[in-house]
């Protein structure tokens, strides 16, 4: 059971996928590997959260793969090379999980650190920071394979180091960390973007890592230097973002990952700095976020990103420093004779860990 060590704060590409023709007991995980240029694959059990590699992982990417992504139906996964300026297409097999890559590569800005897909599969969108720009490319849905659309690729202020798309796939939003500024971006249906009406919405000193609500009404930001998380309230017809009332909240120190539960219920902070996941929950009305009982949840030393699997179970922390995987249970009903788990959206450590001495820059989960 070998998962592996996270590096780079401005490298994560945390995004979760849909159904793949894999057994419905377990989901796979990919992640970037850019010390040894390539992916490395694993079988997560969905009863335990049990790790098992999968056969002939890792595979070999590009130079110091980084941002990494599983298109919705499971098939393909997306790395974005950063010293190459390339991204990779691998084939998912569907009896076992594992890669094959299909060449040649494709060409895409300066240092490629954040990228997402929209929920149809049909449009990649990818963060380039030293070019500092969008490109933005239409998915084959037979192949995989990417056209870069028209116009692409789209200018942003100086070193974009994260984005997200809405589940509708109408609006995509991209952090610039040393501007503390998020940027808006309607979606048109070629894949072109428009920047929405106000668009350069504040957060905080060192916004870092952003997460959008499945139910589209919220976006938060986490502030890295500013130990703080932003919550904005989504206008549906515009795009345009509005930091709701009692925001930004605080958290630990130097956050730099955020996860939200499927159901939109729970928000979890990844604190580098203090070593453990603030959890709160989400008022569905006003997105008022209140610290759930007992958090912060400690983790292993300095964890560089955290997720939540595609069934809303467990919640996985990776540790910079003492290069493991930990999957936390979220306790999702207060019927358990474990009093100290018994608050919902609470994380208990899980017994499941796995860990390796290689650096990972990224990770993606396919149900």
């Amino acid at each position: 059971m070998r998962v592996c060590k996270g590096m780079s704060l401005g490298l994560l590409a945390v995004l979760l996928a849909g159904l793949s023709a894999c057994s419905s007991s377990s989901h796979t995980a990919y992640l970037s590997l850019p010390n040894d240029n390539g992916v490395q694959a694993f079988r997560i059990d969905n009863g335990n959260a049990h790790f098992t590699t999968i056969v002939g992982s890792p595979f070999y990417a590009g130079n110091s793969p980084g941002p990494i992504v599983v298109n919705p139906s499971g098939t393909f996964v997306y790395v974005g090379n950063r010293e190459d300026n390339t991204i990779s297409l691998f084939k998912i097999n569907s009896n076992i999980g594992s890669l094959t890559e299909v060449t040649p590569r494709t060409n895409t800005g300066l240092t490629p650190f954040s990228m997402a897909m929209n929920s149809a599969g049909s449009l990649l969108f990818v963060a380039n920071e030293l070019s500092s720009n969008i490109s933005v490319y239409a998915v084959n849905s037979g192949s995989g394979a990417l056209t870069q659309v028209s116009g692409s690729p789209f200018p942003t202020p100086p070193n974009p180091v994260a984005l997200a798309i809405t589940p509708s796939g109408k609006y995509l939003y991209v952090v610039n960390s040393n501007l503390s500024l998020i940027f808006g971006y309607s979606v048109a249906s070629s894949g072109a973007l428009q920047a929405v009406p106000g668009s350069q919405f504040p957060a905080r000193a060192g916004a870092l890592a952003l997460a959008i609500d499945p139910k589209e009404k919220y976006v938060y930001v986490a502030n890295s230097t500013d130990n703080t998380v932003s919550v904005f309230s989504i206008n549906s017809s515009t795009g345009a973002l509005l930091e709701i009332t009692g925001s930004p909240f605080t958290v630990g120190t130097t956050p730099i990952s955020v996860a939200v539960h499927p159901t939109g219920q729970y928000l979890y902070i990844a604190n580098n700095g203090s070593s453990n996941v603030t959890g709160f929950t989400v008022d569905p009305n006003s997105g008022f976020l209140t610290a759930i009982t007992n958090s912060p949840f400690s983790t292993g030393s300095g964890p560089l990103f955290i997720l939540s699997d595609p069934n809303g179970n467990f919640l996985y922390s990776f540790s910079a420093t003492s290069t493991t995987i930990s999957a936390f249970t979220i306790t999702t009903s207060t019927n358990t004779t474990n009093s100290t788990t018994a608050v919902l959206g609470s994380l208990s450590q899980s017994t499941q860990s796995a860990s390796t001495t290689v650096v990972a820059a990224g990770m993606a989960l396919a149900k």
